[in-house]
């Protein structure tokens, strides 16, 4: 191994950089479009992996050839999609990683920055110990910079995969159980090593003020960190970019006369012309902060933000000024097979989901900090985001409650700067009153970010043994309401009086049936999407509700729930699992405007398998009136049930299908907006012509290692609609240059005819065949692309 990078090294760069003369290494990437303009070296291929960890694993010396190479994003455990057991991931876990150290990063900072690992992280470089890093949902980094050599570095990784009772989420001693989501270990997003000089521009809050006025500006804060005292005239460049072109520059000194840090601060204005941020034109705009020492530039740092004014108010929610009505959902970042370690392009397809195929406006991030990369979708979508920190039920130690503060202001820094997200949630979701913590935390958020404002989850019967006029401490009140009538019918408690009110959470699994399930009967199905457009219709009715998160947009796997839970898993998502829309998604699937696509969705099987739709079947549609034919033969025409559902934008139509379906005839529904036919949907309940259909997200894929996309299988009838209730198994055969990720055979019974697997690059360009096989549906191909990283841009 060669001699340790020395102080004297360091040092000279240091030097370099006071006398104005430390530009870039050659190779190194000057610009970024997102982040510190740095030398960024990806650290996810190559990892050696192993358990249970064993004496001297995280020394240098130490034998690894046994060990499983692996990429990152990695969970520790192989996992099917259902029936997790938490004891696979529970105990102590390494991971080894060997490094060189270019040479043209002489006189650079080095640091190693993880973007979430689970549970409690205890990272060695070079045989030293790092601080151990308790908690799996933010990112952390160390600075390598004295510990490094220029050859063969090891950067060890020992992971705790248990979530103990004093680390949020968890606040009692309840083990798995203790949070209503499982939580496999792993070092499950991205790894990197980030080289920057001696002093850098270490973080930029960019603060659209009064955007809907005449005095619109940016106000800017750069935090500048310093290895060495900065000896010649320094100051930080501010620009607004749009797409590269400038639209206003600012400038301030930067003085610091001894290693540490300082903060900096100036005001981007003249920006009359900026388009505002929304949810159908999110407009977004880069802030380049630049440090210039000595008259010559050193370090620069851009980040995203957009012009938006998000407030709740007593009468509802307003953006930009305009009143709108949150129709949205809760997610979870949990995926069949992998837990939640999931690549960029998969994480971003859930926002797409709920943004594009569900017309949400609004996600919740129930019940952590997301990934950056499905928050960076929000962002370029016009997704509203409520983001919520690490917790569940109940409370815990002063340690616990301590991390939960630490947790707010690291969920703040990294996220304050984009747009999507309208509401810090900083109280532990639906827990008991604690007044003295939920102060602390809103502080925490206010004096980093007081665009913004705070919420809490409040559990349902939280009203029944509490006074929220003396106990609530954030700007919006949030509130879990699985409220129904006698009947079954969803419904929603009055708002709360004199305070800002948003139903966060309803419907789930406790509101009309325990199971949405596939193999559940078609009239449980078709029941969650009637009850979803009855809170929204109820929400809708009042301005005092600021609208409706629902639960929720995917299936998760929990332990929790009792009688509500089967296979170790929560069945209320209208989406499943493998994010494919259920019945209960139809309602969603309609609130879209016509002309952006005509949406005729069935809340029922064309299928008699069992007793057919009925005598009051719901079709979802935007279409102004619907015309059924049933065996060729007009039978109904239908229209927007307005009556009772006045204020749905789309309110979905009702038709009489109680018939004989021994014939098995066809239905066709016919769509018509402004006079004339948008669309035409045929169902067969004839299942001699149904077949296999295998659809791949993504066409193209890149080939590092860690790239995947959704391919997603089910069983439909010669026009491409589902079939319900298909049994058999399911095999599949790859070629090619990538990895298939999930169950091989996959058992159709178990979903009632439909899944997903995913495919994972393999590191070497080329292509993919994915071909799926039925004993009667017959056989299925999907091809993908994998090319080199700029090949795949």
């Amino acid at each position: 191994m060669d001699g340790m990078i020395s102080r004297r090294r360091f040092l000279a760069g240091a030097a370099g950089l006071a006398g104005a003369t430390v530009m870039w290494p050659a190779g190194a990437t000057a610009r970024s479009a997102r982040g510190p303009a740095a030398r960024v070296l990806p650290l996810n291929a190559g990892w050696r992996f192993g358990g249970p960890l064993v004496a001297g694993s995280t020394e240098p010396g130490f034998d690894d050839s046994g060990f499983a190479t692996v990429t990152l994003p990695h969970c520790v455990t192989a996992l099917s999609w259902n029936e997790w057991d938490n004891l696979t991931w529970a105990g102590d876990w390494i991971y080894r990683r060997r490094f060189d150290v270019p040479r043209e990063l002489d006189g650079l900072r080095v640091f190693v920055d993880f973007a979430g690992a689970m549970t409690v992280t205890a990272p060695t470089i070079n045989g030293v110990p790092l601080p151990e890093r308790p908690g799996g949902y933010l990112p952390f980094s160390y600075e390598l910079t004295d510990h490094l050599a220029a050859r063969d570095n090891l950067l060890a990784v020992a992971l705790n995969g248990n979530a103990p009772a004093n680390i949020p989420p968890q606040g009692s001693n309840g083990g798995a159980r203790a949070a209503d989501y499982l939580q496999p270990a792993g070092i499950y997003r991205d790894v990197s090593l980030r080289a920057v000089p001696p002093v850098f521009v270490a973080d930029v809050f960019a603060k659209p003020v009064d955007v809907l006025g005449a005095g619109r500006r940016v106000e800017v804060q750069c935090t500048v960190d310093g290895a060495v005292a900065l000896e010649q005239p320094a100051r930080i460049e501010l620009s607004l970019l749009d797409r590269g072109r400038t639209l206003a520059l600012a400038s301030a000194p930067v003085a610091l006369g001894e290693p540490g840090q300082a903060t900096v601060t100036a005001t981007l204005t003249g920006l009359g012309s900026v388009r505002l941020w929304d949810v159908d034109d999110p407009q977004l705009y880069d802030v380049e902060a630049r440090l210039v020492v000595g008259g010559r530039p050193v370090h620069d740092h851009r980040t995203r933000i957009g012009f938006r004014e998000a407030r709740f108010e007593l009468d509802g929610f307003f953006l930009n000024g305009r009143r709108l009505k949150i129709f949205g959902l809760n997610r979870h970042q949990i995926y069949p097979y992998t837990g939640m370690a999931m690549p960029a392009r998969v994480q971003r397809r859930d926002a797409e989901l709920l943004k594009r195929e569900l017309n949400c406006n609004m996600v919740r991030t129930s019940h952590y900090v997301q990934s950056e990369h499905f928050l960076d979708a929000c962002d370029e979508l016009g997704l509203l985001v409520w983001e919520e920190f690490p917790s569940f039920n109940g409370g815990g130690s002063s340690a616990w409650e301590d991390l939960c503060v630490r947790d707010t202001r690291e969920m703040v820094v990294r996220d304050r700067n984009r747009p999507s997200i309208v509401l810090w949630g900083v109280q532990v979701n639906h827990s008991p009153t604690n007044r003295d913590l939920y102060e602390r935390t809103k502080a925490a958020a206010k004096s980093l970010d007081d665009s913004r404002q705070t919420t809490g989850a409040h559990g349902w019967h939280w009203r029944e043994t509490h006074d929220y006029r003396t106990e609530f401490v954030q700007d919006v009140f949030g509130q879990h309401d699985y409220s129904s009538t006698p009947d079954g019918a969803a419904t929603l408690m009055e708002p709360l009086d004199g305070v800002p009110y948003l139903v966060d959470e309803a419907i789930g699994s406790q509101t009309g049936a325990p199971y949405y399930r596939r193999t559940d009967s078609a009239d449980v199905q078709r029941l969650q999407a009637l009850l979803h457009a009855q809170v929204h219709e109820a929400a809708g009715s009042d301005d005092r509700h600021a609208g409706v998160l629902a639960w929720s947009a995917i299936d998760y796997d929990s332990y929790s729930g009792n009688e509500r839970n089967y296979k170790a898993m929560k069945w209320n998502g209208v989406l499943d699992t493998f994010r494919v829309p259920k019945l209960g998604a139809a309602i969603y699937r309609a609130q879209v405007d016509p002309a952006v696509r005509a949406v005729i969705e069935p809340a029922f099987y064309w299928d008699f398998q069992q007793l057919g739709p009925g005598a009051e079947a719901m079709i979802c549609s935007n279409c102004e009136r619907l015309e059924l034919y049933v065996a060729g033969e007009h039978h109904a025409t239908v229209h927007p049930d307005r009556a009772r559902f006045p204020h749905l934008p789309y309110a979905p139509s009702f038709a009489d299908l109680e018939l004989d379906g021994s014939a098995l005839p066809e239905l066709r529904i016919d769509g018509y907006a402004g006079g004339r036919r948008v669309l035409s949907r045929s169902f067969a309940s004839d299942p001699a012509g149904d077949r296999l259909l295998l659809e791949a997200d993504d066409r193209l894929l890149v080939a590092d290692g860690s790239d995947a996309t959704r391919v997603v299988f089910r069983a439909v009838d010669r026009h491409g609609a589902p079939r319900p209730y298909v049994e058999g198994e399911l095999t599949f055969a790859l070629d090619g240059p990538g990895e298939l990720v999930g169950d091989n055979p996959f058992s159709f019974a178990d979903n009632g005819g439909v899944g997903a697997v995913w495919i994972r690059t393999s590191g070497h360009p080329g292509s993919v065949a994915l071909r799926a096989a039925h004993a009667t549906l017959g056989t299925a191909e999907a091809r993908i692309a994998v090319a080199d990283q700029g090949g795949a841009r």
